[in-house]
């Protein structure tokens, strides 16, 4: 298939019925990485389904965290969008579970927030260096 290939679009494209359902989350150890972010977000790991170890955001999407061994985990970059109430409480888990987080996504700014479109958000490694973010304002977009 060549970079340049067109896709044809309905002659009215609609983001309209579409939602991601979940997505495989790949990690050394699935029960670790698991039962780390739902730690961090408040949430709960759910029963294991084959391969995969849930962690059921609340919107309808699901992380299914696979356990990859073979090969080195390659770094992706996942954002929570959270109600502003349950902010520091993720801050405080973080702080107790001894992780540092950032306030920008290279890492450079460590123990602070940002305040980015009227919210606040951070960021953090996970056990397998998958960049965490948690906000409470979705980004604007143009």
């Amino acid at each position: 298939m060549s970079t340049d290939q067109q896709y044809p679009l309905a002659s009215e494209p609609s983001a309209a019925g579409v939602q991601l359902n979940h997505t495989a989350v790949y990690a050394s150890d699935r029960h670790l990485s698991a039962e780390f972010l739902a730690a961090v977000l408040g949430l709960r790991v759910g029963a294991p389904f084959g391969p995969f170890l849930p962690v059921d955001l609340g919107n309808g999407v699901t992380l299914d965290f696979y356990e990859k061994k073979d090969e080195p985990i390659q770094s992706q970059h996942y954002a929570f969008l959270v109600p502003e109430e349950r902010f520091d409480p993720v801050v405080a888990r973080l702080e107790v579970l001894g992780v540092t987080y950032y306030a920008d996504p290279a890492h450079t700014e460590p123990g602070r927030i940002n305040r980015l479109f009227g919210g606040r958000g951070v960021y953090f490694d996970d056990p397998d260096g998958h960049n965490m973010e948690v906000m409470t304002r979705p980004y604007a977009r143009p």
